[in-house]
């Protein structure tokens, strides 16, 4: 509900000061007043032949061809006339066409004097408006101060919230930073792990090579000696008893000397060489497959809190020991 002093104000704005009427055909000095057109060419009249003409408000000096029509004002003073004749009915009451200057707390609403002393009203706590207002205004007024203060606070609050933020954003990067070094130093540790077995196995490798190129260049010469030998045999079995009895011990002895010659057993021992590469490949295909298997099942994957190196993964270091 408006206040009763700002329309006061309006009212003696738009009243002349001389006939204490609404403007009528408003005109404006040069010291700035207003008066109705009537009322200060009268004033002007009267007073002229006793001396220089003064306002009737300020006293300052005026001149009677110097009046200025104030036509804004003019519509203002019309308008609010056109009020005064047509009054609101905002405020009235609806039932009783009376002014709503009370208000009912049990049922929070403006009633007017004949509501109040209805039986709907009878038995209620009714006051009067501008009482009731005050009572309110002071409790939004606690609320109101509790939000400002509540307002104040947020930038604090939203502060403390980003701090917090940012030093999880820096825990993340140093936990990433420790994945990366943990898993650099595996990667390292199983290319050195993987470069032993595979010298030993190329070190096998050129091993069973040359045994192969020397097994091939031994039969590739026996052969045509064994097939001379042969030969020989052959054509001594042909001559007569008493020449072949006499070259008897060279026979028996060449043939003793000419049989083929077994090459050294070396793919024995090469196998066994791979024998004992094996057992070491199979430890690490079990691994891998215990790694597999733990890596799947998530959940049986635990921290290792360390001074020296942070969070490792046990799994981690379970791996590089088994290997």
């Amino acid at each position: 509900m408006a206040s009763a002093a700002p329309v006061q104000g309006i009212q003696e704005e738009t009243m002349c000061p001389i006939c204490l009427e609404y403007l009528t055909d408003p005109v404006t000095m040069d010291c700035g007043h207003n008066f109705c057109q009537g009322c200060i060419s009268t004033y002007c009249d009267k007073w002229e032949g006793y001396g220089p003409l003064e306002c009737p408000v300020c006293r300052d000096r005026i001149q009677k061809g110097n009046l200025r029509p104030n036509w804004q004002l003019g519509n203002i003073v019309g308008k609010i006339r056109q009020l005064e004749l047509n009054p609101s009915k905002e405020n009235l009451c609806e039932t009783h066409q009376e002014k709503l200057n009370l208000f009912c707390e049990e049922d929070r609403e403006a009633v007017c004097v004949a509501c109040w002393r209805s039986p709907q009203h009878r038995s209620h706590r009714v006051l009067l408006m501008e009482d009731t207002a005050q009572k309110y205004k002071d409790q939004i007024q606690l609320h109101l101060q509790s939000l400002m203060k509540e307002s104040d606070e947020i930038p604090a609050v939203k502060l403390r919230e980003e701090k917090r933020l940012l030093e999880l954003l820096a825990k993340t990067e140093a936990e990433r930073q420790k994945i990366v070094s943990v898993f650099t130093q595996l990667h390292q540790f199983l290319e050195d792990q993987e470069r032993l077995p595979l010298a030993q196995l190329e070190k096998l490798d050129k091993g069973i090579r040359k045994s192969q190129d020397e097994n091939a260049t031994r039969v590739s010469k026996e052969i045509p000696r064994l097939s001379e030998l042969i030969g020989e045999m052959e054509e001594t079995c042909r001559q007569p008893a008493s020449k072949f009895l006499q070259d008897l011990r060279s026979t028996l002895s060449r043939c003793e000397k000419g049989k083929f010659q077994q090459p050294a057993e070396k793919s024995l021992e090469l196998e066994k060489r791979l024998g004992e590469l094996s057992p070491n490949n199979i430890a690490l295909t079990e691994t891998l497959k215990k790694f597999k298997g733990t890596k799947m099942g998530s959940r049986r994957a635990k921290w290792d809190e360390s001074r020296d190196c942070g969070r490792r993964w046990a799994l981690t270091g379970w791996f590089i020991i088994k290997l």
